[in-house]
């Protein structure tokens, strides 16, 4: 299903593929080769998505373009299904497997990888042909790459990462209950998208 969105439509090329499951709302461009299978969501808020040359978008993943954080997916680039790309530009050949996630302001490097359920922060720099292993997270510029029973001292890069300030455009240390009437407002705009002829 295809949607204009802030006054923005999908752009689609016409050797691309995108499951008819699929949702893909706003500025977003899809080149040739591209494939965008059931279930997946790419969403440009209010900042564009771009999905590169022969990229595979899995399953269930969801692709999210911010402000600030466009989301950019280069040429055969693989996410993997349930994936979560926010914010964050994925250089050609790189490989996000099932349920990788990785935050706005990040860059993952050509031919870097982030194994199953890895993690790649807010405005982490992951080097080109970097490994994220299973489960593991990847936090800073550039990154240091730990498992997760680690947390104190992935917390210790992580808190000068400014991730409320990347994520919220809030201050840190602002409630929960503000943040979210902001975030409500913010989503609210989906309330004037357009179905578009598919």
């Amino acid at each position: 299903m295809l949607y204009r969105h802030r006054d923005a439509e999908p752009t689609i090329h016409p050797q691309a593929f995108v499951a008819p499951s699929a949702v893909v709302v706003g500025d977003v461009r899809i080149d040739a080769g591209a494939r965008v299978l059931h279930g997946v969501v790419l969403t440009a808020e209010d900042g564009e998505v771009t999905i590169g040359q022969d990229a595979v978008v899995m399953e269930h993943a969801l692709v999210r373009g911010r402000a600030g954080h466009p989301a950019h997916v280069g040429a055969a680039v693989m996410i993997g299904p349930g994936a979560h790309v926010n914010g964050s530009t994925v250089e050609q050949e790189a490989f996000l497997a099932t349920n990788a996630s990785v935050f706005p302001g990040s860059r993952i490097g050509a031919g870097a990888e982030v194994r199953i359920n890895g993690v790649v922060q807010v405005n982490t720099v992951l080097p080109p042909g970097a490994v994220v292993p299973i489960g593991w997270v990847a936090v800073g510029d550039p990154a240091v790459i730990l498992p997760p029973d680690r947390h104190d001292e992935i917390w210790a890069i992580q808190r000068e990462l400014d991730f409320t300030g990347t994520v919220y455009g809030i201050a840190p240390g602002t409630p929960m209950r503000a943040i979210m009437r902001r975030q409500s407002a913010f989503y609210g705009a989906h309330a004037d998208d357009t179905p578009l002829e598919s």
